[in-house]
């Protein structure tokens, strides 16, 4: 029987546990977590929005646009004026049918607010809103 040896003998032992496949399904969750998360790309400037009892939640999915009071369109962190609506929100479409959300200052312009919203809905925009604030009960 010298061949054979009693494992509960054996006190050099090497008792791992393999986590390689912990690993797998971790990089399988984190890849699965990383394809189905939508962004938010958010306008790049803090706006006081004008209070309305009826808003509601933004959609996951959208192109925000922002005019601050200093009548200032927004997107992205950068001023792209009034003229860059129309190109912005053409080729925002391209890719998916996502509604035009407008976050306006309460001090800012309404002429200038109305002039986004057309410039989005000659863009080819269907839904374009105009976000608020939820009004404290």
């Amino acid at each position: 029987m010298g061949r054979f040896r009693d494992r509960a003998d054996d006190d050099g032992g090497d008792s791992s546990i393999d986590i390689s496949p912990l690993i797998d399904c971790v990089f399988i969750l984190l890849i699965f977590f990383i394809v189905t998360t939508t962004f938010v790309e958010e306008t790049g400037v803090e706006v006081d929005k004008p209070q309305a009892a009826s808003a509601v939640q933004l959609e996951k999915t959208s192109v925000l646009i922002a005019l601050t009071e200093k009548d200032e369109v927004v997107y992205g962190g950068r001023e792209i004026g009034i003229s860059g609506v129309r190109p912005l929100v053409k080729r925002m479409l391209q890719k998916e049918d996502v509604p035009v959300i407008v976050e306006a200052d309460a001090k800012a312009d309404t002429g200038m607010l109305v002039r986004i919203i057309d410039e989005a809905k000659l863009g080819g925009a269907q839904k374009v809103s105009v976000a608020t604030r939820q009004a404290r009960s």
